[in-house]
């Protein structure tokens, strides 16, 4: 359905972005939760060598963020299909809330293992809710374009928060500084809590569908049934990449402040990341439009080929410039990443698209966070090891993909049909 002229511009404008009531309560979730989170998450590392603990520690926490992202996944949208969206956020958010207050309470590096076990898969465990409320008030020509106004929101705090993240370090120093950015999470949490809850429209309860219906397992065994074999071929090729990309992904951080021959600043390392992000948001609404429009395939292949392309570069940056090379190209790797989350949405069973979004992620993060852990024994080689192996993976995934890979079935329709309207 296209935008009717005769509307106001500045509804046209919101219609053109998908944007409503519920995704805008959604979205203001995202940037308030999100930039709390991301003032201290993104030290993460650097807080537990403060704190006393070493590589392995940091291996640990990025092997549970991806172990957890992927257990937290599937109850995620198995709650928000049983209890509603507006219900389930508001558990997600005292979850993380409560990690918050254990790192602030607690400066140990063992108590923030334990807290980030509350707060660090706030992402995961919401993101299946968020996208199935998406898919159920956005029509189907819509559905890239309102998971790209996520992803393009989301990056806001990626963004700032990292940059804010590193001002309090550089003035409370690296242990204080990161309690009181946690300080400001947990703040900005509750006023997201008072959004969500007056804002987002729908019934309390949830929906008809095979997530509801019956045990968590009843409905994984169900769930699993119904994936179509296009969306297991998505699975497995994102499961390669997304090795690349978590073998590394903990140890950014450690590269830029503390191995390469002229290290950056905590303030610098928010720079970098500020270019990272707004370089993703700048590609997010022009390729939404695009793959709204045709097939989804070609622009998840980009994608694939940025994720392989980030590890050889990083390994070449050694000084603050070349670093701001490698972070464009990482936030370049986003250019198809909005339309891989509505592929895996219009691969899914209509009436329980946040149960298999969230079972999709299970799937994926367990087998992934192999990866987290398997990057920290590769750092104890040499970094050089460390990027060289994501990249190998990178290259499988993508190559799988491209010969393999499938499509929607809604992508190859004309603009003209009417449930694209």
């Amino acid at each position: 359905m296209s935008t009717d002229p005769a509307l106001p511009l500045p509804r046209r404008i919101l219609h053109f972005l998908g944007l409503q009531r519920s995704t805008l309560a959604v979205l203001g979730m995202v940037v308030l939760v999100g930039m709390g989170e991301r003032m201290a998450e993104r030290f993460l590392p650097v807080y537990l060598l403060a704190l006393g603990g070493g590589a392995m520690s940091i291996g640990l926490m990025s092997g549970l963020d991806n172990l957890l992202s992927a257990l937290y996944s599937f109850p995620g949208g198995y709650l928000s299909d049983r209890i509603g969206t507006k219900r389930a956020l508001l558990v997600f958010n005292l979850i993380a809330m409560a990690g918050f207050v254990i790192v602030i309470v607690f400066p140990i590096w063992q108590a923030v293992i334990v807290g980030s076990v509350f707060f660090i898969s706030w992402s995961s465990i919401s993101l299946p809710a968020t996208v199935g409320l998406i898919a159920r008030v956005l029509p189907v020509a819509k559905r890239t374009m309102g998971v790209s106004m996520h992803s393009l929101v989301n990056r806001i705090p990626m963004a700032l928060g990292p940059l804010l993240g590193g001002l309090c370090i550089a003035a409370w120093g690296e242990r204080d500084g990161v309690r009181v950015a946690f300080g400001a999470a947990l703040a900005l949490a509750v006023i997201a809590i008072f959004l969500q809850q007056k804002f987002i429209d729908g019934p309390a309860g949830g929906s008809t569908s095979a997530s509801r219906s019956g045990t968590p397992q009843a409905a994984l065994r169900s769930l699993w049934r119904q994936m179509r074999p296009e969306l297991k071929k998505l699975l497995v090729s994102d499961i390669l990449v997304r090795f690349c990309e978590q073998i590394t992904h903990a140890f950014v951080v450690v590269w830029c402040m503390k191995t390469i021959a002229a290290p950056v600043s905590a303030v610098q390392f928010g720079v970098l990341t500020t270019i990272e992000m707004a370089t993703a948001v700048l590609i997010y609404i022009p390729v939404a439009y695009l793959a709204d429009r045709g097939r989804k395939k070609p622009f998840v292949i980009i994608t694939f080929i940025l994720f392989t392309c980030f590890p050889l570069v990083l390994m070449l940056a050694e000084s603050f410039e070349w670093l701001v090379l490698a972070f464009v190209v990482r936030g370049l790797k986003e250019f198809g990443e909005p339309t891989r989350k509505a592929l895996i949405v219009d691969l899914s069973p209509e009436a329980s698209k946040a149960g298999m979004f969230g079972l999709y992620y299970l799937l994926r993060d367990v087998v992934v966070a192999v990866a987290a852990f398997g990057g920290a024994f590769l750092w104890e080689v040499s970094p050089q090891a460390n990027f060289i192996a994501a990249f190998c993976f990178g290259v499988l995934g993508t190559i799988f993909f491209m010969l393999w890979g499938g499509d929607d079935d809604a992508g190859k329709r004309g603009t003209d049909d009417p449930r694209r309207g």
